[in-house]
């Protein structure tokens, strides 16, 4: 654009200006690592080494980043380029054009640390303002529970089925039950072990009786380590996200994500008058601030604890008419 050219002319005559040579710059652009180079060492040498979640890295990657600057010497990618993709993505998928811009300050963050760039180069990220986000608030409710019953009856893999119902029975996160192998569960102890969870640490699953019922009944693949086997010899059930757009559309529940089943369980624990700390612990959350999210949920029960405390003030005080709390005013009518 004349916006780019007119800003990239502007570092080129400054750096005329503090002594430097074109046509040397020009001979080390020449020898620059690329964008997509860039993307793949970051892959290789942080995301898969560091982040459980790197297959998303890599899907942004791919679908986002590399179509649009793979070529790219690394320098040549400015803010007004990450600003135009972000409000790009962003005219539908606001949240997703935020977490592309985040993947992208990583990355540039590695680059400099890594040495692809010179040491006083500005990550094209820096000035950025993200579109606002709110928490989602959804989960699935008493009345719209039969009909996800029966559309996750209406599915031909029993894997799939046996997965929905155990993200509703246990609420661990997706990557989480898809990973569960046979040598993580003892059904005797009602246990289900998590080796590599989000928080970093291993994590014990309660399993509750309809959960245990369940798993006893799943057929076991021999050959496959995994709870939900996939098509692949020895891999794990994979792409459940498919499956489950088919399940909330039959239920007429189009608004539902996968994740949010792991809401449902947290929800529902509330309104049952489960303690926050018990439900973050269900929940596995690092942060107690994560399960704050349900406390409005426990109100209920709260009012029903405070409508016991005020009976038993009124009687033990010897109060059975409440005109007997404000005498004054009862007299005077």
């Amino acid at each position: 654009t004349l916006k780019q050219a007119r800003e990239r002319a502007k570092a080129l005559l400054a750096s005329v200006l503090d002594g430097q040579d074109p046509a040397q710059n020009r001979r080390l652009e020449s020898e620059e690592n690329t964008f997509s180079e860039l993307c793949d060492s970051y892959l290789e040498r942080h995301a898969k080494v560091h982040k459980r979640t790197w297959q998303d890295d890599e899907r942004r990657i791919n679908k986002r980043l590399r179509p649009r600057w793979g070529t790219q010497r690394v320098t040549a990618i400015y803010q007004t380029d990450v600003s135009l993709l972000h409000h790009e993505i962003g005219k539908q998928y606001p949240y997703e054009a935020n977490r592309t811009v985040e993947l992208l300050k990583s990355i540039y963050a590695k680059a400099m640390a890594w040495g692809y760039l010179p040491r006083l180069h500005d990550n094209p990220t820096a000035g950025i303002t993200l579109f606002k986000e709110e928490k989602r608030d959804r989960w699935l409710t008493g009345d719209e529970m039969p009909r996800v019953a029966e559309a996750i009856a209406a599915e031909a893999n029993v894997y799939v089925q046996a997965a929905i119902w155990l993200y509703l029975f246990t609420g661990v996160r997706k990557s989480e039950l898809l990973n569960a192998q046979w040598a993580d569960v003892d059904l005797d102890r009602g246990e289900l072990r998590l080796p590599d969870t989000k928080s970093g640490r291993t994590h014990y699953v309660s399993l509750s009786l309809p959960a245990i019922e369940l798993l006893s009944r799943v057929p076991r693949i021999a050959g496959n380590p995994y709870v939900l086997p996939g098509h692949k010899a020895a891999q794990h059930l994979v792409n459940i996200d498919k499956p489950w757009q088919r399940i909330r559309n039959r239920a007429a529940c189009d608004d539902v994500r996968l994740h949010d089943l792991r809401r449902t369980v947290g929800s529902w624990l509330a309104q049952s008058g489960n303690s926050l700390h018990l439900i973050g612990r269900i929940l596995n959350h690092q942060q107690s601030s994560t399960t704050e999210v349900y406390a409005r949920f426990g109100q209920n029960h709260l009012r029903e604890a405070l409508d016991r405390h005020g009976q038993q003030i009124l009687d033990t005080a010897g109060k059975s008419d409440f005109n007997d709390l404000l005498p004054q005013i009862s007299r005077s009518k």
